[in-house]
């Protein structure tokens, strides 16, 4: 017994990375899909594993359902947010695509349009995409046939923006992002505009906290002076450049203590959206997904 559950615990170790990469994917948020994770564990272990003819599609399966349920519940609290939501990012340092066989759904811009699609969509989207799981197998996964899986997948492609298909590579990324933080930090407006797309959006993730835009800013000329809008706002603050969700990002501390999260999404034709999240729980999920890779104590807990 004691050479089953160790042989256990290794598998899903081993395993856990692409556990939670799907789970993330279709939530959006490293909590839940680390409650997500944790439930799947509790489920491997009172399994009978000596039925189990592949773990992989066992613990895959078993994640993406649990993980469309909660998305399904998810979907009605949101309903309640205040303001704008964004997904929470997640430190990608250790492992630049989090699990996942390709690094696709991973920034946050996509994660959030991904959101637009119901829960089912998504895993589909995310098995094939990220995971590159064969169409048999998702059908498997997700009770549906082939036919049926290929459409939801081709029909979830379509929702994607040109916007999106068209993401800069992390290192020009990096330095739109600086270059952004750079001419924000000296009030340069003109600067501001000039990396910024005519129909650029910032979007404010706070759920009602003091400070956070509740509403989404729209064009070149607002996201510029939002972002300079507070004079006394950069000079007090400490900009920590971070890694998050294979992309560049920025933890803001205020008073020694992190307090936003910002990063941009960008084309050749520059930065169409600024994100920020104020959110407390949100930069509070980063900082712990950054120790994520360091401890798997807690698995078993």
């Amino acid at each position: 017994m004691a050479g089953d559950l160790s042989e256990a615990v290794s598998v899903f170790v081993e395993l856990r990375p692409r556990l939670f990469g799907i789970a993330y994917r279709v939530l959006g948020s490293a909590v839940e899909a680390e409650d997500v994770v944790q439930e799947v564990w509790l489920r491997w272990q009172r399994t009978d594993r000596t039925l189990v003819i592949s773990p992989v599609a066992f613990l895959s399966s078993t994640t993406t359902r649990l993980a469309i349920n909660v998305a399904q519940s998810a979907r009605v609290r949101r309903e309640t947010y205040i303001g704008p939501w964004l997904p929470e990012p997640v430190d990608t340092s250790n492992d630049p695509e989090v699990g996942a066989e390709r690094a696709e759904a991973l920034e946050l811009a996509l994660l959030l349009v991904l959101q637009r699609l119901s829960p089912t969509e998504r895993a589909a989207y995310v098995l094939r995409e990220a995971f590159d799981y064969a169409y048999p197998d998702i059908a498997r996964i997700l009770g549906l046939s082939p036919v049926n899986v290929r459409k939801i997948v081709s029909r979830a492609r379509k929702h994607l923006t040109e916007d999106q298909r068209d993401s800069v590579d992390a290192a020009e990324h990096r330095t739109l992002l600086q270059t952004f933080v750079a001419a924000a930090r000296q009030g340069d407006v003109a600067g501001l505009e000039a990396l910024l797309t005519p129909n650029a959006v910032s979007l404010s993730d706070g759920n009602g906290i003091r400070g956070a835009a509740r509403v989404p800013v729209l064009g070149r000329a607002r996201v510029a002076n939002l972002s300079t809008a507070h004079p006394r706002f950069w000079p007090t603050v400490e900009a920590e450049p971070v890694e998050a969700n294979g992309r560049g990002g920025i933890l803001i501390h205020r008073d020694g203590r992190p307090a936003t999260f910002m990063t941009v999404a960008a084309t050749s034709r520059g930065i169409h959206q600024v994100m920020w999240v104020f959110n407390p729980a949100k930069i509070a999920a980063f900082l712990q997904s950054r120790t994520r890779h360091r401890s798997v104590a807690a698995l078993c807990v």
